[in-house]
């Protein structure tokens, strides 16, 4: 048994002073504890919850024109993920979902992490995405064209292992010639892909920025709204409403605009995230005053989105109206509700021992998550 001895825990049940046993990666005891066999003297220093980013693709790596990967060879691509994986532990993020990469990546990187083989965080995966023919992420995703279609590419991946299915209700920014807002799949084809989930237990994801494409995802029963950058304020009611998740990934749509063309992101794909960019407030407007359920995830990948970077994204949420508790609950219980995971999230006895070490509270300091001093991701601690 391992104890963090003389700190602080910090969680979505508040701040307190406690010790920390861990043992066979889970949190066998918090408060005052046995001595351990061994000791890490944290005085001085805050406990938390490892992050969870719950929208990554572990086959991009930031740069700014994501389509010269596409034409990369398969080994290539997975040196890249282990890459991204091990500066994502690092920075403190001990578990990521990944919404979509080619073929088995994720699927398979997740494996190797659960094997030991790789040092990084828990991977859950969407396997590729259901996206219409030549629709959002067509490059590397399942093109599928009417609700059997749809129906038949969702249980494929189910088939792989996949941990969420992912759709393509809207356009988006990086596919050249997609229309952002445009609606792709359709409500009918979402059902089909809601469907076939919901009979093996898996939540489902939608890429949706225009709010039609929102509603239609909502009608048909997905789990999480991805980016929702358009949001009406009656789509912002109807997810509240049905208990939908948002995931907003504010470094996306941040990165692009900060860097812009002269970074050598292509110029649609930096006229769509301007244009998108006022819009994106007037949806958290209506998210917060609706109430919908946050959870957080960067889109990590993207141009200019570094995995090591992934802890930035809750300030980022806290610039557009959370509280740093509230940040924190998005990133940590309220994820870890999303991708099915109630093991996760809190510093609590019978949790998986998924541990950062701070120095200031994440409670009231949201920056806090951006220098961890330590990290254990499944009790063991990371180099």
């Amino acid at each position: 048994m391992h104890v963090l001895t003389g700190g602080v825990v910090a969680d979505v049940d508040g701040t307190r002073e406690a010790d920390v046993a861990i043992e066979d990666g889970e949190i066998v005891a918090v408060g005052d504890v046995p001595d351990g066999d061994t000791e890490t003297d944290v005085s001085g220093q805050v406990i938390a919850p490892g992050l969870i980013d719950t929208h990554v693709h572990v086959m991009m790596d930031g740069r700014a024109d994501v389509s010269t990967i596409y034409d990369d060879s398969p080994y290539t691509a997975s040196y890249r993920a282990v890459a991204n994986l091990q500066d994502a532990v690092r920075a403190g993020v001990t578990t990521v979902r990944d919404l979509g990469s080619r073929k088995t990546l994720a699927l398979d990187a997740g494996t190797a992490v659960d094997d030991g083989i790789l040092t990084g965080p828990r991977v859950l995966g969407s396997g590729q995405n259901i996206v219409m023919t030549g629709g959002h992420g067509h490059a590397f995703g399942c093109e599928a064209d009417g609700p059997d279609e749809v129906l038949k590419g969702a249980r494929q991946q189910l088939k792989r292992g996949a941990d969420v299915v992912k759709c393509m209700a809207t356009g988006g920014v990086l596919t050249e010639g997609a229309v952002t807002g445009s609606p792709e799949l359709t409500e009918e084809e979402l059902r089909a892909a809601v469907s076939a989930a919901s009979a093996k237990g898996v939540p489902t994801a939608a890429h949706a920025h225009g709010d039609e494409g929102i509603k239609n995802a909502v009608r048909a029963g997905i789990s999480s709204i991805e980016h929702g950058t358009f949001m009406d304020r009656e789509a912002a009611e109807m997810m509240a409403e049905e208990g939908t998740y948002w995931v907003p990934t504010a470094s996306a749509l941040v990165n692009i605009v900060d860097n812009g063309v002269e970074a050598g992101i292509p110029e649609e794909a930096v006229a769509k995230a301007e244009d998108a960019a006022g819009r994106f407030e007037h949806a958290w407007e209506y998210a917060l005053d609706a109430g919908v359920d946050i959870a957080m995830g960067t889109d990590a990948g993207t141009p200019f989105n570094q995995f090591g970077d992934i802890p930035r994204e809750l300030e980022l949420m806290v610039d557009y109206g959370l509280e740093p508790d509230a940040a924190l609950e998005a990133a940590t219980v309220n994820a870890a509700d999303l991708v099915g995971r109630g093991d996760l999230g809190r510093v609590a006895e019978g949790y998986r021992a998924d541990l950062v070490v701070l120095e200031t509270d994440p409670n009231t300091d949201v920056t806090a998550w951006q220098s961890p001093t330590a990290v254990f991701a499944d009790g063991e601690r990371v180099d």
